[in-house]
């Protein structure tokens, strides 16, 4: 941390909304100072050294964890805080922002900034679960096939840069498009099926708002999986504008099941989750009820 005397550390994503997290780095630091707390920033340049300075600052006893940023930013910063009590601020400030959205907690930054301060002070906190999958925490969805091979070739690609890269290597993924043999084990049920994708949905959304796993429920202490079966290129890009509503799930090659414990196998696949990439096949998901403590989102 910054300061022997901070007693709350800001992560700040400097990729996070093309430098929309460095912007907002002083103002977020001041909504903190104004409820009585001495904020301290995390210099750090890499996921690899965020994660490094979040647990750090854990360790020492910080009251909180701020994750200014998006879903990078508080996958990062959930590698310090999931199975402890100290817990982690969501202000919004990347392209993605699904934990946010899923929470219910304020889309404008400084809003959740003041919102996290005040939880802070009042000692107002609520519990989520979270998944775990080896020693990789995450938060909102985990993924593999097609979008995960979408995730890998485009994280292999030099340009275009931003969005375009994606919508690239979109085209590319389908123009190769087949279905995967995949080993699904749900609770120690197992079959093998094709798929085309698996998302495992600790929240609904991913991708920027795609809502994936829609009934998914980060308190009930199961994921929900949506299956989908093999289809055509065609098939494939006329369902995708039923993600944003959820309604895909009605589609005959979907399914949707519920588990705690997923395992998934299926050779040269590797699994994506809160946008970033967390182990290769196979890998076994868990749902850890309550590993999550948040300030500053909605309550009911």
């Amino acid at each position: 941390m910054s300061s022997p005397a901070a007693d709350v550390a800001v992560l700040v994503s400097p990729a996070a909304g093309r430098g929309r997290g460095t912007a907002l780095a002083g103002a977020v630091l001041g909504a903190f100072r104004d409820a009585g707390f001495a904020p301290g920033l995390l210099p750090a340049t890499t996921g690899a050294q965020a994660e490094r300075q979040a647990g750090e600052a854990v360790a020492a006893g910080t009251r909180a964890v701020v994750a200014v940023g998006g879903d990078g930013t508080v996958h990062a910063a959930l590698q310090a805080v999931a199975g402890t009590t100290t817990p982690l601020a969501l202000v919004p400030a990347g392209t993605g922002n699904d934990l946010v959205r899923a929470l219910g907690g304020p889309t404008d930054p400084m809003a959740a900034a003041r919102a996290a301060a005040e939880d802070l002070e009042a000692g107002t906190v609520r519990t989520v679960d979270a998944g775990r999958t080896g020693d990789r925490w995450w938060a909102t969805v985990l993924c593999c096939g097609f979008d995960s091979a979408v995730s890998d070739r485009a994280n292999r690609m030099r340009w275009p840069r931003g969005r375009r890269r994606y919508d690239v290597a979109v085209l590319a993924e389908l123009a190769r498009l087949r279905p995967r043999e995949l080993t699904l084990v749900l609770d120690g049920e197992s079959q093998t099926l094709p798929i085309t994708m698996v998302a495992v949905g600790n929240t609904a959304w991913y991708g920027g708002g795609l809502r994936i796993c829609p009934g998914a429920d980060p308190t009930d202490g199961v994921f929900d999986v949506t299956v989908v079966g093999a289809t055509s290129r065609l098939e494939l890009m006329r369902t995708k504008p039923r993600l944003t509503e959820g309604t895909h799930v009605d589609h005959p090659s979907v399914s949707v099941f519920r588990a705690s414990r997923v395992r998934l196998s299926s050779p040269g696949v590797t699994t994506y989750a809160d946008g970033e990439p967390v182990a290769p096949l196979p890998a076994v998901a868990e749902c850890v009820p309550g590993a999550l403590t948040v300030i500053g989102t909605h309550r009911t």
